[in-house]
């Protein structure tokens, strides 16, 4: 069964896209499962399809081709003896195990098609620090996270080292997002540092050679969207979001800048251990995952800043619901649009039982890429707004291999903290769930937010995730945002209108 499967995948591939969508759909009218069948590894050489993922980072890239919103960095600080090559030859084995971190762009006519650069080793890039340690590690780390890519001539992944000293270095890894996401950050990472072990301590590194490329999946993607997949998930989306695309009208500081210079800024926020605590006992009590409990209160919050009843709200998905893609690296990631209509007058609890079908529902339907949705739908497109939505959210659970300060080769390996210096989008909130509780981030477009705007909505977040917590029958329009002090400046301070009068 499994020969014929694999015969039947083969000769798939070189069916013409209306001949594989009524091979498919007559596969489905006999209860096969097309959806699951196996992602080959692609025979052919030379230029090949890009993702859709990868096809709009292209377009984004020629739109602003000196921009850096689209890298993604890490860094780590590794005290103790380093072995320069080795880091160096380890990144290099990591560069030709997969192929998509050599990816580069060709345009060629009116298409754009990827092309694998040949193995190579990868140069490592050493720097000394000059002046005091922590203001050198955050120099450096903007510098390299800043500097942009061309997405044609460079290859992708950047990698430098800062030593703060004899015994303390800091790595800083940067990379296109049209070649990686975070999940793919964190494989990298893993695989860097177990070929680095091996390769200090003398001992063998056993790591699998992936079962697929990323071209492989990029072109699985096409064929099964293409024949009818992608049209059955566009028809559930038209019916879910309409034709009215109505932008969120948040309070800002200042116009806009046309176009945006994408800048930003990182608020960190700590909500405490009592806070954190009371809001996981409460999505157990409601059945929620956390995920949908704070995506319930950012929608909450955005109601109550913009007055509007339906909020819609940017959030990334792994997009990884096949095996052969757990370990590969690529830009998989995709965004849906989960839309809540609000109403004042609803008590919370039942709103976040309305968040939790919707993501169940759009889990059901999440394999159509945003960048089909938005050229189907065509909204209004201008340069000051993103399509669709314009604030994301982004809930990550914190649990890196390497992560906790473990020794690894003689090394102590510890992630730095790096803030944000660019928005794609108005405000992001990004929640994490670590070993310690929970805890938020707030970036923001700064060109049209202050930070003390930021730091007070931050401030009504926190007072609304309380009340949730204390009473989570509360109607929406009810829920607690002022502070004590901001209470007593608006009922007190600026309603002082007090007076005595002759009896």
């Amino acid at each position: 069964m499994l020969n014929k499967t694999a015969e039947l995948v083969a000769r798939i591939k070189d069916l013409s896209a209306p001949k594989r969508a009524q091979l498919f759909s007559k596969l489905e009218q006999q209860g096969v499962n097309v959806a699951r069948f196996p992602i080959v590894p692609a025979s052919e050489t030379g230029p090949q399809q890009l993702s859709y993922a990868q096809q709009r980072q292209w377009f984004l890239w020629q739109f602003d081709p000196q921009g850096s919103a689209y890298n993604i960095s890490a860094a780590l600080r590794l005290k103790g003896e380093l072995d320069v090559e080795a880091l160096q030859s380890s990144l290099s084995q990591v560069l030709a195990r997969h192929e998509g971190l050599r990816a580069g762009f060709v345009q060629q006519d009116e298409q754009v098609r990827c092309i694998i650069r040949p193995i190579e080793a990868l140069e490592l890039a050493v720097e000394a620090a000059a002046g005091d340690s922590e203001s050198a590690i955050k120099a450096f780390v903007q510098a390299q996270s800043s500097q942009p890519f061309d997405l044609q001539h460079d290859l992708l992944l950047r990698a430098a080292v800062l030593r703060l000293a004899d015994d303390e270095h800091v790595l800083v890894l940067t990379l296109h997002h049209i070649i990686t996401d975070g999940w793919s950050m964190q494989i990298m990472i893993d695989e860097l540092l177990a070929l680095y072990i091996a390769q200090v301590t003398g001992t063998s590194c056993e790591l699998p050679a992936p079962v697929i490329q990323y071209a492989d999946y990029a072109a699985w993607q096409r064929q099964w969207l293409e024949a009818g997949e992608g049209r059955r998930q566009l028809d559930y989306w038209r019916g879910k979001l309409g034709s009215e695309h109505v932008l969120l009208e948040l309070p800002v500081d200042r116009p806009r800048l046309a176009p945006p210079d994408q800048r930003g800024a990182t608020l960190p926020l700590a909500l405490g251990r009592a806070l954190s605590d009371g809001l996981k006992g409460l999505a157990q009590q409601q059945g929620v995952s956390p995920f949908m409990l704070l995506l319930a209160s950012f929608q909450v919050l955005l109601h109550r800043y913009s007055g509007q009843s339906d909020i819609r709200v940017g959030v990334p998905t792994a997009n990884r619901n096949r095996a052969e893609t757990e370990r590969v690296i690529g830009f998989f990631v995709n965004t849906q649009v989960m839309q809540a209509t609000l109403d004042s007058q609803q008590p919370f609890a039942d709103f976040v039982q309305t968040v939790k079908a919707a993501a169940h529902e759009a889990q059901t339907w999440q394999d159509l890429p945003f960048e089909q949705l938005v050229e189907a739908l065509q909204p209004e497109r201008n340069s000051l707004h993103t399509p669709l939505f314009q604030v994301m959210f982004n809930h990550q659970m914190e649990a890196g291999r390497f992560a906790d300060g473990q020794p690894l080769g003689g090394l102590l390996c510890t992630p730095v903290d790096s803030e944000n210096l660019s928005a794609p989008f108005d405000l992001t909130l990004n929640t994490f769930d670590g070993p310690d509780g929970l805890s938020a981030a707030l970036t923001y477009a700064t060109d049209i937010f202050d930070a003390s705007t930021v730091e007070r909505m931050a401030r009504h977040w926190q007072a609304l995730l309380q009340g949730m917590v204390d009473d989570p029958r509360q109607r929406i329009g009810q829920l607690p945002m002022l502070s004590a002090a901001e209470q007593h400046l608006a009922l007190q301070t600026w309603n002082a209108s007090a007076a005595d009068y002759p009896p």
